[in-house]
């Protein structure tokens, strides 16, 4: 059991957040899954709610593992960025992710706004 309570210790999301004279910058590490994806949706709802930054660019480099739960986090996150005319961006997709996010039709969605 001890293993079990210090793996999901080690697998919880870290969420940073600088301000940038480009806007907000929002770097995610770790699992997004069913358990932390609740999380992380507050934390960018309240970013995007805040005085409307014009950019939130999301570096998704540090995630390690990501599920249906995350992936719709991001399209609420999108759904909210364009009511507030801001632009999401993503970026620092490593392979995993670029494969996912093409496979689903998400990369679309995003309009360009993706960086590797």
């Amino acid at each position: 059991m001890r293993l079990l309570a210090d793996r999901k210790r080690v697998d919880k999301p870290e969420i940073d957040i600088v301000d940038t004279e480009n806007g907000v910058l929002v770097s995610l590490k770790g699992h997004i899954d069913i358990d932390s994806s609740p999380a992380v949706c507050d934390q960018l709802v309240a970013i995007l709610h805040a005085p409307h930054p014009r950019t939130v660019s999301i570096d998704l480099s540090g995630v390690t593992h990501i599920d249906s739960s995350g992936v719709a986090t991001l399209i609420e996150a999108l759904k909210i960025a364009r009511n507030c005319k801001t632009e999401l961006r993503l970026q620092g997709l490593h392979d995993r992710l670029q494969r996912l996010f093409e496979a689903t039709g998400i990369l679309s969605l995003f309009n360009g706004g993706v960086e590797r």
